[in-house]
């Protein structure tokens, strides 16, 4: 059974640079990395944030050595936001990326073939946060009309989401500013000094705003529950996506990466928040090893432990697009050919 294709706004020189650069990032695949001799077949993924808690699978997966048991050499990118993420694996710099599966609808209205190929989340895990100062003044999305509303960037997720939200509550795009401020310390920044009244983030700068005092949280979309309640169903976010292509053409290296990411899926599920985070990077802690393991058990609810795509997720995942997405709106969007369950089914 197969499902794919989705979003962004993409940089014109990447889309420019495509078809060149598939070639290469196709060889850079199937061969093994030079110098690393039987480390195995070297596949390059970018993800939206490494140190985000919402991809945190990715690097949980290395640190887990899942990677290295199914005979990979994984090379983990990050770049600030999904969108900046998308870009690198449409123009071929990379063969996957982690980022939102929002992307792949998108991308389909675009002529470009993308799907994901194992899912993550069943919810956005995303929050909506204002600062202290417009606490009073923002108490439910209905008040984002004048506001300026934080998102890591320009097409990313959280302006899609930030822009459904102020849809759904009666506030049309062109009422609020969207600024993009990125995530972690340049947001809490800009909350701080008033650069923006409240934005869209994750953890673990949730957890810092909570613990500074900077801000409050307005929406929560952590949990399936929150996902209901603000989108109308469940929201599979973060996932592993590649191009249609390049699945189709390198299905046992796909495989062997949807084997590890639901390993660590199932292996996520029955571990607390203390455990995984004694197992991710020292300086994803940010020197308060107590508050990033909150910030991990606060979103640990998001996450699939199968990797399976949601039912009823991709319609929900459509319905929040097509709210203010012209492109969207405009386009017949096979949702079938924007993920597929192959591997995943296979995995199990």
């Amino acid at each position: 059974m197969r499902k794919s294709a989705r979003y962004s706004t993409l940089a014109a020189a990447g889309l420019l640079a495509l078809s060149s650069l598939t070639a290469c990032a196709n060889d850079a695949a199937s061969t093994t990395s030079s110098g690393s001799a039987g480390k195995g077949t070297k596949v390059k993924i970018m993800v939206g944030g490494l140190d985000k808690v919402i991809y945190m699978p990715a690097m949980l997966t290395q640190r887990l050595g899942y990677f290295d048991a199914e005979g990979l050499d994984v090379e983990l990118l990050t770049e600030p936001a999904g969108v900046q993420a998308e870009t690198a694996l449409v123009a071929g710099q990379v063969q996957g990326t982690v980022g939102f599966y929002d992307h792949t609808l998108d991308l389909q209205t675009k002529g470009k073939a993308v799907e994901s190929v194992v899912q993550f989340s069943h919810a956005p895990g995303e929050v909506e946060v204002v600062s202290a100062k417009a606490a009073g003044d923002i108490t439910s999305p209905k008040d984002f009309k004048g506001k300026k509303l934080g998102i890591t960037s320009l097409g990313s997720s959280t302006d899609f989401l930030t822009k459904y939200l102020a849809v759904k509550n009666g506030v049309k795009v062109s009422e609020f500013s969207p600024v993009a401020v990125g995530a972690g310390a340049t947001f809490i920044s800009a909350l701080q000094q008033g650069s923006i009244d409240g934005g869209m983030t994750t953890d673990p700068t949730v957890a810092t705003i909570l613990d500074k005092k900077a801000g409050k949280v307005l929406v929560d979309m952590r949990t399936p529950e929150g996902s209901q309640k603000a989108l109308g169903g469940p929201y599979p976010s973060s996932s592993l996506y590649m191009q249609t292509d390049w699945v189709n053409g390198h299905k046992e290296t796909v495989q062997k990466l949807v084997n590890a990411f639901v390993k660590t899926l199932e292996w996520m599920s029955t571990h607390s928040a203390a455990d995984i985070a004694a197992k991710m990077p020292a300086d994803y802690a940010q020197g308060d090893k107590a508050l990033y393991t909150e910030s991990i058990k606060s979103t640990l609810p998001m996450f699939t432990d199968d990797g399976v795509m949601p039912e009823n997720g991709p319609e929900t995942v459509e319905k929040v697009l097509k709210a203010f997405n012209t492109n969207i709106q405009n386009a017949d969007v096979d949702l079938s050919k924007t993920y597929t369950t192959e591997f995943v089914e296979a995995a199990k």
